[in-house]
């Protein structure tokens, strides 16, 4: 079976059944899908009927079960991303959600607003930017592993060799991955950032490219998803590979970035920055070692940069990191912690160059993935930066941007683009895309995971911090704290139902989304509203007695500074939680 899926179809609908038609040269291929019994067959063009309505679609996302029954997910809008070695490389830009069922008078009024709810969810992650696929090619494995593979793989379906972690319709793909015969139908999307780009320095013409890819295990939003869960899954995980493509070479780096693999946790309670709490029960010692176990067998060599504060609220977190490594003793891991805010406050962002100073060696030690024009392999890469912060995002964005432009120097060099003595940093031209192309990067992540674009891209995209990019910075934080507190519960919820995480049970008696919120948490918010209200109103019409007016002032302001507090107080309470998975409570 070649490693391919049809890149022109057509659905066909009927009342009973969906009809996907394979319109690729030479393809006489249909999958029938009976909305009926939900049975998924292959058949050929000439069972499809004339009386069946027809659009194009670009692929079919997979398939889930709601309250109402099951629906069929389908790609309706692709934009081109560029061309990966003769293989175009596409963005899923819109969907569309098709029920098996033609009416919904099967359900009560409960079960229509709960379908009505979980579609909701499935839509929300859907218009969550950069969804990426290829019908000819595995966007899932990078270069080096790719290179390493035997004639069975190479002959296995996209959907059988893809890697499972990269996979983020795999849940929805799982009647038709049961299926080998159907697998062409079977599209693995990706979930993270492409950025392609044709560029020139010294005229000579090569791509740079840039992949980050989402894991979609222990996937989730900012404050619910923290450290590792029992299988050694971090969250925020993502493989981030630059590569470099120039007169038939191939070069590559790869990075990947992820949570401090703890069992710890930073549930939103109303507060700027909530208190990390670690697991005071927990073996963290056997979870730890299941990360790295799995990270060394994927990468090799993992020398990790911890950027954490070294004081404060973070720096427990740190210190048990620190220990951590140290009780496993692995001579693959190597760890450095940077107090990335202590070291660059002020605006002294130059001051990074310590940091890669220190781990230059290191990094030459690891060096990078080479393929020669003719296939030959050059040099592998030894191993890995595994790179955190506290969400992942920010300041390990800007620190792999550094990391990868010193890889990326040496391999121009070394392909003979770059001169001798020549700087990267001097190429005004590839800096600017360079730059944009890493900050872009940071968005795309941070969208994913906090909701928001990425703070500190300022630098990443002008070299140097400025008082514009600390003022978005700020406006950045505020949206973020707003989405963490109030609408995260329904975003973690999106992905667990879309990932599997929870399945969808019309038969149970109790809805998770039918729990009631306990009055006072409705009532209070209401009440601080009208006494600040009021205590306004007050003041705006005081008239000639003073001191009537000021008691009046007086008793609305405690009013309303009282039920603040009390907010504050049971700040955990009034956050929006997500109901679908019981996520981890860590006391």
């Amino acid at each position: 079976m070649a490693a391919t899926t049809y890149e022109r179809l057509k659905l066909h609908i009927t009342p009973e059944k969906f009809y996907v038609e394979a319109c690729d040269d030479g393809a006489n291929d249909v999958l029938i899908i009976d909305r009926v019994s939900t049975e998924v067959t292959l058949s050929v063009k000439k069972d499809i009927p004339p009386s069946a309505v027809t659009r194009p679609i670009f692929g079919i996302l997979g398939t889930i079960h709601l309250v109402a029954g099951n629906y069929l997910i389908v790609i309706t809008k692709k934009k081109k991303i560029g061309e990966f070695f003769n293989h175009v490389i596409w963005k899923a830009t819109d969907f569309d959600v098709l029920s098996y069922k033609k009416t919904m008078l099967h359900l009560t009024d409960i079960q229509l607003q709960d379908n009505k709810t979980f579609l909701a969810m499935i839509n929300h992650v859907l218009t969550v930017d950069g969804f990426y696929f290829s019908t000819t090619y595995d966007l899932t494995h990078t270069l080096q592993r790719l290179s390493n593979t035997s004639p069975e793989f190479q002959e296995m379906s996209l959907l059988e060799r893809a890697d499972q972690r990269f996979v983020w319709n795999g849940h929805l793909l799982r009647e038709l991955s049961a299926q080998p015969e159907v697998h062409r139908f079977a599209l693995p999307v990706l979930h993270g950032f492409i950025t392609m780009h044709s560029c020139s320095i010294n005229g000579k013409y090569f791509d740079w490219i840039l992949i980050s890819r989402r894991s979609c295990f222990r996937a989730g939003v900012r404050y619910y998803v923290r450290g590792i869960d029992s299988e050694g899954h971090a969250a925020n995980f993502v493989e981030t590979e630059q590569i470099v493509h120039y007169n038939g070479s191939r070069a590559s780096f790869v990075q990947t970035r992820g949570s401090i693999p703890l069992y710890w946790s930073q549930r939103p309670n109303l507060k700027y920055k909530p208190q990390p709490l670690i697991n005071k029960v927990a073996n963290h010692l056997d979870g730890f070692q299941r990360h790295f176990d799995s990270q060394v067998i994927i990468y090799g060599k993992q020398v990790i940069i911890n950027l954490v504060n070294q004081k404060g609220s973070e720096k427990p977190l740190e210190q048990a990191f620190a220990a951590m490594v140290s009780s496993l003793a692995n001579g693959m891991i190597r760890y450095i912690a940077f107090d990335f805010h202590k070291e660059c406050k002020n605006m002294r962002w130059d001051r990074l160059s310590i940091l890669l100073d220190q781990v230059a060696e290191m990094q030459d030690e690891l060096s990078y993935f080479l393929v020669d024009s003719a296939g030959m392999v050059v040099s592998n890469q030894e191993g890995v930066f595994r790179s955190n912060c506290m969400d992942c995002l920010d300041r390990t964005n800007v620190i792999q941007s550094l990391l990868a432009r010193r890889s990326l120097q040496a391999q121009l060099q070394r392909l003979g683009v770059l001169h001798v003595g020549q700087k990267l940093e001097e190429q005004d031209e590839f800096e600017k895309i360079y730059k944009n192309a890493w900050a872009d990067n940071a968005n795309a992540c941070a969208k994913q995971y906090a909701g928001t674009g990425a703070l500190k891209t300022d630098f990443t995209r002008t070299g140097k911090r400025t008082q514009l990019g600390l003022l978005m910075d700020g406006w950045n934080s505020l949206i973020r704290y707003y989405k963490n507190n109030f609408s995260d519960g329904f975003r973690q919820d999106s992905i667990d139902l879309f990932l599997g995480n929870y399945s969808v049970d019309e038969l149970e008696s109790h809805s998770p989304l039918s729990v009631p919120r306990d009055l006072k948490f409705l009532a209070l918010p209401i009440i601080m509203v009208v006494a600040f209200s009021m205590c306004i109103i007050c003041l705006l019409m005081a008239g000639d007695t003073w001191t009537e007016t000021l008691a009046y002032v007086l008793f609305w302001a405690v009013a309303s500074i009282g039920t603040f507090f009390i907010i504050l107080y049971n700040g955990k309470d009034f956050v929006d939680a997500p109901r679908l998975v019981q996520k981890e409570k860590i006391d």
